[in-house]
């Protein structure tokens, strides 16, 4: 049933986006208009409360509960782990805004900070710390923990609708668990196809600065068609051969564009931009979450904040399932001090080189980055890179970085979709994931002929307000479950033999 609701639900997107792109794009920018102007100060609040319960589980009791029997030990190495679930959670959006981001904020920061200003510059790298930083990394352990705790100790599917148990009993197995599950499927179509759609922009743009391929929508969908070839092949191979293979791939790729901009760059600067940064961004953490401006009526939060909040929510189902099932085995304090600060860490020190190189140059009076954000956001990056030594490598090592988190991603996807359409599989069928495969390249092609990239943008806003009152619940149902594990505050905690854990009949079904 959840199969195929979803599939006619999204095929009928696709449908409307293919046959009526003005009328989609239309009926996306009013919803979002609406959802930013009711709801934003429900996404702010929510998020930093997803924040602030992910700081609760570590450092509280349950901290030491394992995802998993008390015996078990993490499938993945930990160097393994960290690559797969950044590689999932942020890849093609953090190459393409890693320039593109800080340059815009510095020629149109928020509040009443003069743009292309130095002051504009520290404004510009503390909120593209903000939007990359803890909050996103909290959305996604919201997720990946009610899945890995009730899949891997409760031994129930690994569905979003049976993290409900505790508070629907045996509900979540009826039509209002399949409802649930619908959600958490449009949400993840349309947030990875906007990471899709993004991704085939920045490896045209790329490809036009290395060989000169034009630069359009033709191009572009042409890419689309061509990585989704790429992606279903690598989906036939299995999680734990084609995703962490390329995730590993990714990890050194990113590495070796990161490290070649820091040395060829400003170097010096780019250390001194970090440390300032980071401190501005602990310092302002809370003003930053609960920022909206109704007084003023400006738009800025609308525009960036919210969206990035959305757009997080949006890809929360497919990463925190994703992150659930590489993570068996682990504490829940080191599930969340690893996924909160290690991929936050990594953007931080990518937002300061990339960024900082790009503001460095604009202080220093050179234009040329600016102008190409201006003109392009998706040209932000080959612009920075053309200006140093070794650009044409840089440009051929950056686009096919792009290109490899796109397959990443979109593989990641597939496995995700197919899982939560055939009853939380841990292997679904090739031809399953063959249609998925297939549907998020569509709406991703949709999107873009529907808006570009504030069509992209769109869709992930809209998305995710439903999603969102659904994370709402699983904190809920995840401390409800977690209580009656240790339900004695005073009682020392005791993983492993509470009454709810998992007899041997469910260990053996999850260990399969």
């Amino acid at each position: 049933m959840v199969l195929v609701l979803s599939i006619v639900l999204i095929t009928a997107c696709v449908l409307w986006g293919l046959l009526n792109p003005a009328g989609f794009g239309s009926a996306a920018a009013s919803a979002v208009q609406f959802t930013t102007e009711s709801f934003g100060w429900y996404y702010l609040l929510a998020v930093l409360g997803f924040l602030l319960f992910c700081a609760y589980l570590a450092f509280s009791r349950h901290g030491q509960v394992r995802l998993g029997r008390d015996d078990e030990r993490p499938e993945f190495s930990r160097s393994s782990w960290f690559a797969m679930l950044f590689s999932a959670g942020m890849g093609i959006g953090l190459v393409f805004w890693g320039v593109a981001e800080p340059v815009s904020h510095y020629l149109t920061p928020p509040g009443n900070v003069t743009p292309e200003t130095a002051d504009a510059a520290r404004t510009a790298l503390k909120y593209s710390f903000f939007h990359w930083g803890l909050h996103p990394w909290a959305i996604y352990s919201v997720v990946a923990l009610s899945i890995a705790y009730f899949s891997f100790r409760r031994g129930e599917k690994a569905l979003i609708s049976r993290t409900f148990r505790p508070l629907l009993g045996d509900r979540v197995e009826g039509p209002l668990g399949q409802v649930i599950d619908v959600l958490a499927i449009i949400a993840t179509i349309f947030g990875v196809a906007a990471s899709l759609g993004f991704g085939a922009i920045q490896i045209n743009s790329g490809l036009n600065a290395a060989f000169g391929l034009p630069v359009g929508t033709p191009t572009q969908l042409t890419i689309i068609g061509a990585v989704t070839v790429l992606y279903l092949l690598s989906a036939s191979t299995g999680l734990t051969r084609g995703i962490q293979l390329l995730s590993n791939a990714n990890m050194i790729l990113a590495g070796l564009l990161l490290a070649a901009v820091f040395v060829l760059g400003p170097t010096r600067f780019l250390l001194d931009t970090f440390t300032t940064s980071v401190g501005g961004y602990v310092q302002d953490l809370i003003s930053m979450s609960t920022r909206l401006t109704p007084f003023s009526g400006a738009t800025w939060v609308g525009s960036w904040t919210l969206f990035y909040w959305a757009w997080w929510i949006a890809w929360a189902p497919f990463v925190g399932l994703f992150i659930a099932r590489i993570s068996r085995g682990r504490t829940i304090k080191e599930f969340v001090t690893g996924v909160l600060l290690v991929p936050s860490l990594v953007s931080f020190a990518w937002f300061s080189v990339f960024g900082g190189s790009a503001l460095q140059k604009s202080l220093a009076g050179d234009r040329s980055v600016v102008t190409a954000t201006q003109a392009d956001v998706s040209t932000a990056l080959f612009a920075l890179l053309s200006h140093l030594p070794l650009s044409g490598l840089l440009v051929v090592l950056a686009t096919l970085l792009i290109a490899s988190f796109f397959i990443t991603s979109a593989d990641s996807a597939t496995f995700v979709l197919g899982s939560l359409s055939r009853d939380g599989h841990e292997n679904p069928p090739g031809r399953v994931k063959f249609t998925w495969g297939v549907l998020q390249s569509l709406i991703a092609v949709a999107l873009l002929l529907s808006g570009g990239l504030s069509g992209l943008q769109n869709a992930s806003i809209v998305a995710a307000l439903p999603f969102s009152a659904v994370m709402l619940a699983m904190c809920v149902s995840l401390v409800k479950a977690l209580r009656e594990e240790h339900p004695s505050e005073t009682q020392r905690p005791r993983t492993g033999t509470g009454p709810h854990l998992l007899d041997n009949r469910s260990r053996s079904a999850t260990d399969r």
